[in-house]
Parts: C-alpha cells; sequence; structure tokens
C-alpha cells in the first residue's frame, strides 16, 4: 500500500521499504521472493532507501535463486553492467538465460 500510495495510504517508500524488510525476514515462502524482488528495486532507485547496488543485487539475488523471472533478468543486468557485483558477462548470461527460459522477453533479447 505505502509503495504505491493505495486505499488512502500515503505514498511513502521509506515506509514501505520498513514493511518489506520485516515481511522478508518472517520468512513466508509464498511471499519471500516478491518482497526480495521489490527490496532489490527499492535499493536499486534509491526509493525509500539510499541507492546502494550491491544491496540491490543481494536482494535480487534471493528471490533470482527461488525462481523468479523478473529478479534473474535484474540481476543479469546488474552483472552485465557491474553495478554492485563485479562486472561478469557470463554470470550475466546465466540469469539471462534463466530468466529467458520463463519467457522473459527483455532476457530473451538481451541474450540475441
Amino acid at each position: 500500500m505505502y509503495c504505491q500510495g493505495q486505499h488512502g495510504v500515503p505514498l511513502d517508500y521509506t515506509e514501505a521499504a520498513k514493511w518489506y524488510k520485516l515481511a522478508a525476514e518472517q520468512g513466508d515462502a509464498n511471499a519471500k521472493f516478491r518482497v526480495e524482488l521489490m527490496l532489490g528495486g527499492m535499493y536499486d532507485e534509491g526509493r525509500g532507501v539510499p541507492q546502494n547496488y550491491t544491496e540491490a543485487a543481494k536482494w535480487y539475488k534471493l528471490a533470482a535463486e527461488l525462481g523468479d523471472a523478473d529478479a534473474q533478468f535484474k540481476l543479469g543486468e546488474m552483472y552485465d553492467e557491474g553495478r554492485g557485483v563485479p562486472l561478469d558477462y557470463t554470470e550475466a548470461a546465466k540469469w539471462y538465460k534463466l530468466a529467458a527460459e520463463q519467457g522473459d522477453a527483455d532476457a530473451q533479447f538481451k541474450l540475441g
């Protein structure tokens, strides 16, 4: 709600980040990869938290390892650009391929 400013709740990325972190710590398997993906995006873009590519990559990787195609693509980008992780085209291709195999068109394009 805070991340989108909906249902009468004001848009507040800092508050959203606080609740996402709490949810991630609870370990709910059903929501875990979505929470981790959202936190990765918040650190990647500096929404509600200081921009920190290393922290973004950490959260993307947690979600990517759970099989989330969006996180796999974003982690591939991080390796492809050397943001928050060492520049590593082999590692980028690995994550792009995992996302592409799930139908992610952006990842398929990056592999092309």
